[in-house]
């Protein structure tokens, strides 16, 4: 029997996109050949699908729809494994067919989403590819005006809705919380446990600064007025202007903002970082 080597299983875990243990099965099933152990991995792609369910999907894109009213968008979410092949037209087709399927569902269960013919494109889109796949999320957003922007190449995905104001106004606001990032529309968003939390920490620090007492609540007040203006959107100065705030641009368009949306891809997940090297040395040991 020919001895199995680390580069040998490498080579068929990169021609193949297989885990590690299956490419070292495959080439001791064949002694060593490895076109064989390609040929036989094929032929039994049902399972190569199901053992890629448990692959990290941290890249992938993000994708906004608008309705042709402008009253209704969303965002979705389909991780690959690799930045690689979230720019493969295969990969961006099924990404197309799930968003269309998706936004005239008008749902926001994934699980209820693939239930009929996009879990099968998603298996055979795994099985030719060689990564796994998996529709992430989706939000929706209803609002009398709304506007979408997404950013670096397709990594961010923002909505807005406007009660008044304009389709163009949504979209610039849009853009700025795809830049910025605010973690919510005002300051009256954020849950008093959140506060209570900063505060504490602020006045832990505050108070080695030895000043008395009431200086300590001023500084402390002071911290959290700034936190707060730092991640409320309507507080933020705008990206494309930044000598007005947000709130101010959409106050003077005689608008409210009732709904923001961001996601971005792969935040949440985390993803193992591999030293492949040591894994292949591991998997061989006996």
């Amino acid at each position: 029997m020919a001895a199995i080597s680390a580069s040998m299983v490498k080579e068929l875990r990169e021609r193949t996109g297989l885990g590690m243990m299956e490419c070292k099965k495959a080439l001791v099933a064949t002694d060593g050949d490895i076109d064989k152990a390609i040929e036989d991995l094929r032929k039994n792609s049902g399972m190569k699908a199901a053992k890629k369910a448990g692959r990290v999907s941290a890249d992938g894109v993000v994708r906004a729809k608008v309705g042709n009213d402008g009253k209704a968008g969303m965002l979705i979410e389909v991780n690959s494994e690799t930045d690689f092949v979230a720019r493969d037209e295969n990969f961006l087709g099924f990404v197309g067919d799930v968003t269309e399927v998706a936004f005239n569902d008008g749902g926001t269960d994934v699980a209820a989403l693939m239930e009929g013919d996009l879990e099968s494109k998603r298996q055979a889109l795994v099985q030719k590819i060689g990564e796994n796949i998996n529709v992430r999320r989706i939000a929706r957003v209803e609002a009398e005006v709304i506007g979408a922007y997404v950013h670096g190449n397709n990594r961010i995905a923002t909505l807005i809705g406007l009660q008044g104001g304009s389709e163009e106004l949504a979209k610039d606001v849009a853009m700025h919380v795809a830049a910025v990032n605010p973690q919510y529309v005002s300051r009256n968003d954020v849950s008093e446990d959140v506060v209570a939390k900063e505060r504490e920490i602020y006045s832990a620090q505050a108070e080695q600064s030895g000043k008395p007492a009431e200086i300590i609540a001023k500084m402390v007040d002071g911290r959290i007025n700034k936190f707060l203006a730092e991640i409320s959107l309507l507080e933020q100065p705008f990206v494309k202007d930044p000598d007005q705030k947000v709130g101010d641009l959409v106050k003077k368009a005689g608008a409210e903002v009732t709904a923001m949306l961001r996601f971005e891809v792969g935040e949440g997940i985390e993803k193992e970082e591999v030293d492949f090297a040591a894994e292949v040395a591991a998997q061989l040991k006996g």
